[in-house]
């Protein structure tokens, strides 16, 4: 990635532009991760040499660290939508996948963690599909 993204929480009142590359982009199933995004894993952009631009809303933003670990969440004070936050051991930038409006031209480099995923987060490609919410017009 040579060129900027943008991104912004949920209800708007945080947005955000990155410039620089990513080099990693990783999908983490601990339990840590799993418990910020409610869901198998996060998905999370890593950059040593990013430089982040907050362009409104930075006074919303909330950062809740795990006692006596490096695990971090940076969330909206408002719709509490994943926000980028800067590694406090390391000032490497980390950015939430879906916090990002722009198209990412960088695919996921690995699944990390995988000993801690869900015992339901197997074979998940196997299962129905839908477009839109099951029982609705798609």
């Amino acid at each position: 990635m040579d060129n900027e993204v943008h991104g912004k929480c949920q209800c708007g009142a945080v947005r955000f532009r990155i410039s620089g590359e990513f080099e990693s982009f990783f999908l983490c199933h601990c339990g840590r991760c799993r418990k910020d995004s409610g869901t198998a894993h996060s998905a999370n952009l890593f950059s040593s040499t990013a430089e982040i631009t907050w362009m409104s809303g930075a006074e919303n933003i909330r950062v809740f660290r795990v006692p006596g670990t490096q695990h971090v969440k940076s969330f909206c004070a408002d719709c509490g939508s994943a926000l980028p936050f800067s590694q406090a051991h390391d000032g490497s930038l980390v950015v939430p996948a879906g916090s990002l409006d722009s198209p990412l031209e960088i695919r996921p480099t690995a699944h990390i963690c995988v000993s801690s995923r869900a015992n339901w987060d197997n074979d998940l490609a196997s299962i129905e599909r839908h477009d839109g919410l099951p029982g609705r017009s798609e």
